[in-house]
């Protein structure tokens, strides 16, 4: 097996030389740079397997050289520096640093911070091995724009913990975009505990979130741990919203305002770390208006929208969904890989799919199924399929308003500089009403 590859940064000599001494008598391979330029040439610096970085270095920063190496790859980084601070230490921790070390620098603390490091990136490839051997890992299918966008405002929400409402219809992929938020945050090493509000009864609504005592009601037998409390330090994924009782809604805006709840029938107060991220297929916007969500959930919730697209919004993506389908359908259940017939295609594209991607999912898996042969045909495809390859009217009415009403607006808001007073005035509004449409149909500025 080849050496671990360290990569040190340093500008004193004498520091350079002993750290290759100590560490090449471990059988580590290892190479110093004196500066930030030096580094940037080096043919190892984006291959090593962990790096030493000095805080001060003669043309740069320790920190900014930290963050490249990070931004390039996901080897462990340990600072080091002759004059730390408690400041110094969490900069260097919330830049990413794996540890921290002060000068005079001694033999078994190195070693200790270098064999730790090297452990826990080796486990974090390995973990990230098996989810993607299992199947867990997130993939964002698809290269239309409206996709895209929503992907990218995902990723652009997770590098906060800014809590994220996930707006689309049903079947449209909000839980899989809430799993990428979630794995690519700071709190991706934490767990994703998901809540679909709609199944969960309005009495038992806060048992699941907050858990009981033993005792607390008829059956409880035990002490139980809630959604909420098996969260802390990770992410909650509340699923369809819109559908929590008022009753329920008023808990909930509890635990978001405080970041601690008790559980029922206890009386001490629990505190959580936790990321949230809810999604809805209504318009709670419009729930507001007529007192059926309450406004300050609302507000709580909907720090960053993001629409998430119909299918029948990205065409272009229809193909690729429905390939990656039937290769994950035959390949879980040990069939031998089938294709998709050219002519198949138009037809998929051109249908209204009422139920996303989670509609064309279901009738891939039943062409492959009922289709003896490699090769699903047009004659695979359910006949509702082909009767229905003029888009049907339903809900067109409700789709052609909420298109006419987007661009309308979004028109007035670029012609304003996305000045929202002015575009009121233009369309004749009030402001707040302006808001709540903006948010309701996840609209945003191209940057």
């Amino acid at each position: 097996m080849p050496s671990r590859r360290i990569l040190i940064v340093d500008d004193e000599e004498n520091i350079g030389r002993s750290l290759r001494l100590i560490l090449e008598r471990e059988g580590y391979g290892v190479n110093v740079c004196r500066s930030v330029a030096e580094f940037r040439t080096h043919p190892d610096a984006h291959r090593a397997d962990a790096y030493l970085l000095d805080m001060k270095l003669p043309d740069g920063s320790g920190i900014d050289l930290l963050k490249t190496t990070r931004q390039n790859g996901a080897s462990p980084a340990i600072m080091i520096s002759g004059h730390g601070t408690i400041a110094d230490a969490v900069e260097a921790t919330r830049a990413g640093a794996f540890d921290f070390l002060e000068k005079p620098l001694s033999r078994d603390r190195v070693l200790v911070a270098v064999k730790n490091a090297l452990e826990q990136s080796s486990l974090r490839k390995e973990n990230e091995r098996l989810r993607e051997l299992v199947g867990s890992t997130t993939r964002m299918i698809g290269s239309s724009t409206a996709w895209q966008r929503a992907v990218e405002q995902a990723s652009m929400a997770a590098r906060s913990d800014a809590r994220v409402l996930l707006i689309g219809e049903s079947g449209t992929g909000k839980e899989l975009l809430a799993a990428h938020i979630h794995g690519s945050s700071p709190f991706s090493s934490g767990p994703f505990v998901k809540v679909n509000c709609a199944a969960i009864p309005t009495e038992l609504l806060e048992t699941e979130l907050f858990g009981h005592e033993k005792g607390s009601f008829t059956g409880a037998t035990g002490t139980r741990r809630g959604k909420f409390e098996l969260a802390d330090n990770g992410t909650i994924f509340l699923d369809e919203v819109g559908d929590l009782h008022a009753a329920s809604q008023a808990k909930l805006l509890r635990v978001l305002q405080e970041g601690e709840f008790h559980r029922v029938g206890g009386e001490q107060i629990i505190k959580v770390s936790v990321r949230v991220i809810s999604a809805t297929n209504r318009d709670l916007a419009a729930m507001v208006a007529q007192e059926k969500f309450r406004e300050d959930l609302f507000y709580r919730l909907s720090v960053v929208p993001i629409r998430v697209p119909a299918l029948r919004e990205r065409p272009p993506d229809i193909r690729s969904l429905a390939e990656y389908f039937l290769e994950d359908f035959c390949a879980r259940n040990n069939i031998k890989a089938k294709t998709l017939d050219p002519a198949v295609m138009p037809i998929l594209e051109t249908y209204n799919w009422p139920g996303n991607a989670r509609e064309l999912r279901n009738i891939i898996e039943r062409m492959a199924i009922l289709s003896p042969g490699e090769h699903l045909t047009r004659d695979s495809i359910p006949v509702e399929i082909r009767m229905h390859r003029e888009a049907g009217p339903k809900s067109t009415i409700q789709e052609a308003r909420e298109s006419a009403e987007r661009e309308h607006i979004l028109r007035a808001l670029d012609e304003s500089g996305w000045n929202v007073s002015g575009a009121a005035r233009a369309l004749g509004m009030e402001r707040t009403n302006l808001h709540k449409r903006i948010r309701a149909l996840g609209l945003s500025r191209e940057k």
